[in-house]
C-alpha cells in the first residue's frame, strides 16, 4: 500500500466509521456530532476526503470502508519503523522496550509469534 498520509482528525473519523460500518451517512454525522462535537457539513467534508484517499466510501449513503483498520495500521507501523529505524524492526524494538518495559506475559506472547513465523504458521 502507498504511503498514507492522515491527520490526527481524519484518523479518529475512520476509528469512527470502522467501529460501526456499515453505517447511514446521516447517522454517521449524528454519531460525529454527539463523539465529536461536528456540524454535518464537517462530517461529509471529511467523509469526502477520505473517500477521495481511498479509505472509506459512501455508495447509495451507506459509509464503509475500503481499507481495514488493521491494513490501515499494520501499514503505519511499518512506515513508522522504514522511516525512523532504517525499516528495523529490532532497532525498533530495542527502542520501544527501553523506555516501556514489557511483562513476561508480553514477552511469551511475542516469543510465540516469533517461533510461528520460523515455522512458517
Amino acid at each position: 500500500m502507498k504511503d498514507l498520509e492522515l491527520g490526527a482528525v481524519q484518523e479518529r473519523f475512520a476509528d469512527i466509521v470502522w467501529a460501526h460500518e456499515p453505517i447511514a451517512s446521516g447517522d454517521l454525522a449524528k454519531v460525529c456530532e454527539k463523539e465529536l462535537n461536528w456540524k454535518r457539513p464537517t462530517t461529509y467534508t471529511v467523509l469526502r476526503k477520505l473517500c477521495k484517499k481511498g479509505v472509506l466510501q459512501n455508495k447509495d449513503g451507506i459509509v464503509t470502508s475500503l481499507l481495514s483498520r488493521e491494513d490501515f495500521y499494520s501499514s503505519k507501523s511499518e512506515q513508522i519503523i522504514e522511516e525512523s529505524y532504517s525499516g528495523s524492526l529490532p532497532s525498533f524494538i530495542a527502542a520501544f522496550i527501553s523506555k516501556k518495559k514489557i511483562s513476561a506475559e508480553e514477552a511469551e506472547e511475542i516469543q510465540k509469534m516469533i517461533d510461528a513465523f520460523k515455522q512458517g504458521k
